[in-house]
C-alpha cells in the first residue's frame, strides 16, 4: 500500500493507559471545550432575529425583504456579519505564533491557563457587548484563547500519553470540541425560546462556563515529562514519568527524552531549523493536513449550520434543531474514533473518511441544485426533501467526525521531533486558523456567487486530500514519539529528505564545529 510503512525498529516503553492518566488526558482535553462552544454559538446567534436586528439591521433587512419566491442564496451576504464570525480566527492565528514561545520556555500548563484566562474575558464582554466593535473586540479575545489552546493542548496529550494509546487520548482533544459544538447547539436552541429577544446574551455570555472548566482543569495538572526535561527539571520529570506509565522502571524512555532534548537545545532557532531538509515530512503534513482539514468544508457546516438550514427554508426553531441533531452525530462519530483509531489505523480513517465525505457531498449538491437550481428558488419544501438533506449532512459530518477532525489534530502532533516540536505546531495551528478564517469569512459570499457550485468546489479537494494521504502519508499507528523519524526513512517518497546514521552524525558534527566558533 502506497505511503504504509510501518517501522520495525521502533522501541516499545513500558507503561498502560491508568486511570490517573486518562483522567489527566480528559482534563487537559477540555481545551476543546472552548473551541467547540465558539464554533456552534457563533453560528447559532447569527441566524437568531433579536441579535441580527441589534447589531446587523442590514442583514435583518434583508432577511426581512426577501420572500419564499426570491434568491434564496444571498440573504444572508454581509461583511460584517462574517467578520463577527472569522475575526476570532484571524487572532488565533497570531497568537499561536506568540504561544509557541510560551509553551516551549515555561511549559504547556502555562499556556492552557492563558487560554483559558484570555477566552474567559471574551465571554463577558461578547455577553454584555452594545455594538459590533465590543462583540468583535471580544472575538479577538476569544480567538487568543484559542490559539494558545490549540497550540498546547495536542501537545500535552501527544506527550503524557503511552505510545500505544497515544490516538485515542488524543482525539480526547477533538471529542472535546465536539462536546462544544453539541453543548453549543442546545443551548442555541434553548436560549433561542426566552420572551423578549435577549437569550442571544447568555449563549454568547455562556462561553465563560466552559473557560472556567478549561482554567481549572489546568490547574490541576502537572506539566509534561518532555516539557520539564527541556526546561532542566530531569528530576521532577523522572518522578512525574514514573507516575503516568504505572511501572518501576522507565530509564530507557527517560533517557530517549534526554538525549532528544539535548538535541534540541542544539537548535539555537526551531523556526529557522524548520526549513533543513530532514525535516521536510513534517513540514509538509504540518501545512497540508490543516489546510485540507479546511477545504473538507466541515466547518462551514459548523459555523453556519443553522444559517445554511435557513438558507434551505428552515424555520427558525427548525434551524437550531437540524444544528442540535448534526452535533450530536459529531460527538458520537468523534467517539467511535476514540475506540478504533489506534485499531485501524490513521490512514485507514483518512481515506475511509474521505470517501464518505465525497459520496455525501455529491448527494448534498445534487439535493440542493434539484429544489433551489440557479435562481435560490425552492418553492415549498417537502417533508422527504428536508429529511434527506439533514440525513446526508449527518452521513458526511460522521464521516468528517472520525477521521480529518481528530486526526487533523493527533497526526501533525505525533510527528514533530522535540527540537522543533513547539514551532512546527504552531505552524500547524496557524495554517488551520489562516484557512478557518478564510472559509468564515468568504463562505456566505461563495454561497451567493456560486450557488449549490460551492459544495463542488469541496467536492474537489475531498478528492486530492484523500490521494494526497494515500500516496504520502506513511502509518504512525503504535510508534513512540521520540521513535517517529524512523518511518520517514522507509517511506517510498520521504525516504530521499531524511538522512541515513552516518549523515544525521555528520550533521551533529557540523552543529558541534559551528557552536565552537561561536
Amino acid at each position: 500500500m502506497a505511503g504504509g510503512v510501518i517501522s520495525g525498529n521502533s522501541k516499545a516503553y513500558p507503561g498502560e493507559l491508568t486511570c490517573k492518566v486518562f483522567i489527566t488526558c480528559l482534563v487537559a482535553a477540555c481545551g476543546g471545550l472552548i473551541f467547540g462552544y465558539d464554533i456552534g454559538i457563533s453560528g447559532g446567534v447569527t441566524s437568531m432575529t433579536p441579535f441580527l436586528k441589534e447589531f446587523f439591521p442590514d442583514v435583518y433587512k434583508k432577511e426581512s425583504e426577501i420572500k419564499a419566491s426570491s434568491n434564496q442564496y444571498c440573504k444572508f451576504n454581509s461583511a460584517t456579519l462574517t467578520m463577527f464570525t472569522s475575526s476570532l480566527y484571524l487572532a488565533a492565528l497570531l497568537a499561536s505564533c506568540v504561544a509557541s514561545f510560551v509553551t516551549k520556555a515555561c511549559g504547556r500548563k502555562i499556556s492552557m491557563l492563558v487560554g483559558g484566562i484570555t477566552f474567559c474575558v471574551g465571554a463577558l464582554l461578547n455577553g454584555i457587548a452594545v455594538n459590533v466593535w465590543m462583540l468583535i473586540v471580544g472575538r479577538i479575545l476569544l480567538g487568543i484563547g484559542i490559539g494558545f489552546a490549540n497550540q498546547s493542548v495536542p501537545l500535552y496529550l501527544s506527550e503524557v500519553a503511552p505510545y500505544k494509546w497515544r490516538g485515542a487520548c488524543n482525539v480526547l482533544f477533538q471529542l472535546s470540541i465536539t462536546v462544544g459544538i453539541l453543548v453549543a447547539n442546545a443551548v442555541n436552541y434553548g436560549f433561542a425560546q426566552i420572551k423578549g429577544g435577549w437569550g442571544w446574551r447568555l449563549s454568547l455570555g455562556g462561553a465563560i462556563v466552559p473557560a472556567i472548566i478549561f482554567i481549572i482543569g489546568s490547574l490541576t495538572l502537572a506539566d509534561t515529562p518532555n516539557s520539564l526535561i527541556q526546561r532542566g527539571k530531569l528530576q521532577e520529570a523522572k518522578e512525574r514519568l514514573l507516575k503516568i506509565r504505572g511501572v518501576d522502571n522507565v530509564d530507557e524512555e527517560f533517557n530517549d527524552l534526554v538525549e532528544a532534548s539535548e538535541q534540541s537545545k542544539k537548535i539555537k532557532s526551531p523556526w529557522l531549523n524548520l526549513l533543513k531538509r530532514k525535516y521536510r515530512p513534517q513540514v509538509f503534513f504540518a501545512i497540508v493536513i490543516p489546510f485540507f482539514q479546511q477545504l473538507t468544508g466541515m466547518n462551514v457546516f459548523m459555523f453556519y449550520a443553522p444559517v445554511l438550514f435557513k438558507t434551505m427554508g428552515f424555520g427558525d426553531n427548525a434551524s437550531l434543531l437540524s444544528a442540535l441533531i448534526t452535533g450530536a452525530v459529531n460527538t458520537l462519530a468523534t467517539i467511535v474514533s476514540i475506540l478504533l483509531v489506534d485499531k485501524f489505523g490513521r490512514r485507514f480513517w483518512f481515506l475511509q473518511g474521505g470517501i464518505q465525505m465525497f459520496v455525501m457531498q455529491i448527494v448534498i449538491t445534487g439535493a440542493i441544485a434539484f429544489k433551489f437550481g440557479f435562481n435560490g428558488n425552492p418553492g415549498e419544501l417537502e417533508k422527504w426533501y428536508s429529511i434527506l438533506v439533514v440525513l446526508a449532512i449527518c452521513i458526511y459530518i460522521a464521516g468528517f467526525a472520525w477521521s480529518w477532525g481528530p486526526l487533523g489534530w493527533l497526526v501533525p502532533s505525533e510527528i514533530f521531533p522535540l527540537e522543533i516540536r513547539s514551532a512546527a505546531q504552531s505552524v500547524n495551528v496557524s495554517v488551520n486558523m489562516i484557512f478557518t478564517f478564510f472559509i468564515a469569512q468568504i463562505f456566505l459570499q461563495m454561497l451567493c456567487a456560486l450557488r449549490f457550485f460551492l459544495f463542488v468546489f469541496f467536492m474537489i479537494w475531498v478528492v486530492l486530500m484523500t490521494i494526497v494521504i494515500y500516496l504520502y502519508l506513511p502509518e504512525t499507528k503504535g510508534i513512540p514519539i521520540e521513535e517517529m523519524a524512523g518511518i520517514w526513512k522507509e517511506h517510498w517518497y520521504w525516504k530521499r529528505f531524511v538522512p541515513v546514521a552516518d549523515e544525521e552524525m555528520a550533521d551533529v558534527k557540523d552543529t558541534k564545529k559551528d557552536e565552537d566558533k561561536n
